[in-house]
């Protein structure tokens, strides 16, 4: 049985060299005074002004390949499809992203081929270029070798994914049959969590705000009929769909019973939430309980789920959740660990929710993603 992590992340050399050329969100912060410090990442603007320390640690299992291989090799995984992490390039001057989105998808290429077999990955866009630069990219990426899709985030061209202006932008990747997986962004408004949320570290924003940003920016996408004008357009959402599968009949109830959507003409006949869910939506499976996935296997029926490392299904159907790491994030805590917790309760949710060495485990560990991204070890 192949073990394919379809969700895994990487800042390939090029893109680091551009992180550490800025003094400005995004960058890498050094301390050359101080090498012990080590260098910080800083990506979203409240890290750059926090009091305490800016940013966070950032070592070479970000950006160096065999770091990735020898976190592999630990735990079992025959595959990576990598990809970069927010905040990809969409910060970037429109002048210089289409440029620069080549330099970063073929850096990643390079490292895919030079370790055939073992790496593919999700290109990136230059989203901040005018759409033709953004379609160009889309269809060069259609040639490399090992690539496989795109990454997004949920800011889109920056107003959300329901922005008419990316219109151009899915009639591409739905003409050319590339997978869109879909990664949270900034978040939600720090705001939210309220005046105390400093006390609870990361947990507000990372537990509930990444998910809750998914939902909403898919919500978005049904709600502008997206999937009503690109049928054939395929996401992978991160984090098992954040709240999705747990709130799609709502979500649908609500869009049924609303009497201004009805006024506008906007019920009539458009494609429910489960269909789109069944036809269109793949879940990775990096939702660390049996209970969660379980939600994602019956929210997303037939073959819709894939490891992240975790996955679902439901019995009567073959589903695409595909297993995730979510590496080189939620690293262990204690000194000399070399086993990721992130990384065993992803695979024990499997184990549980299908049991190990079973079918529809074997389907959500490596073989739905081999099929659906024609991958070959």
């Amino acid at each position: 049985m192949p073990v394919v992590d379809v969700h895994t992340h990487m800042y390939p050399p090029v893109y680091m060299d551009l992180l550490r050329s800025r003094d400005k969100v995004p960058y890498v912060k050094s301390f050359p005074d101080d090498p012990s410090a080590g260098d910080r990442l800083v990506i979203l603007p409240a890290e750059d002004t926090a009091s305490t320390s800016r940013g966070r640690p950032i070592g070479s299992e970000y950006w160096d390949v065999q770091e990735k291989l020898a976190f592999m090799k630990k735990h079992d995984i025959d595959i990576s499809v990598i990809s970069l992490a927010n905040p990809w390039l969409d910060w970037l001057p429109s002048a210089e992203a289409a440029a620069t989105a080549r330099k970063v998808n073929d850096d990643v290429e390079r490292m895919c081929a030079e370790h055939e077999g073992k790496l593919y990955a999700f290109g990136t866009l230059p989203l901040s270029a005018p759409a033709e630069e953004v379609i160009a990219e889309i269809e060069r990426l259609v040639t490399l070798p090992h690539h496989r899709g795109i990454v997004i985030g949920t800011s889109g061209l920056g107003t959300g994914l329901d922005d008419p202006a990316l219109d151009p932008i899915y009639a591409a990747l739905e003409k050319h049959g590339q997978l869109i997986f879909l990664h949270p962004h900034y978040g939600m408004p720090t705001s939210v969590y309220g005046p105390r949320a400093s006390d609870y570290g990361h947990v507000l924003p990372l537990a509930l705000g990444f998910p809750l940003e998914t939902t909403i920016a898919v919500t978005r996408m049904l709600l502008s009929g997206v999937f009503d004008r690109f049928p054939k357009l395929n996401v992978l959402l991160a984090h098992s769909g954040g709240t999705l599968p747990f709130l799609a009949g709502r979500i649908e109830s609500c869009i049924a019973h609303d009497a201004h959507l009805r006024k506008k003409g906007k019920l009539d006949g458009r494609r429910d939430v489960w269909n789109v869910l069944k036809t269109n939506i793949y879940l990775d499976a990096v939702i660390y309980s049996e209970v969660g996935l379980k939600a994602a296997i019956d929210a997303s029926g037939a073959d819709r789920l894939m490891f992240g490392k975790c996955s679902s299904f439901r019995l009567e159907f073959w589903l695409l959740i595909m297993a995730g790491t979510d590496h080189p994030f939620f690293p262990p805590l204690d000194e000399g660990d070399t086993e990721w917790l992130s990384v065993k309760m992803n695979s024990d949710a499997v184990d549980a929710a299908l049991g190990k060495g079973q079918k529809f485990a074997s389907a959500v560990m490596g073989d739905n993603a081999m099929r659906i991204l024609r991958l070959h070890g």
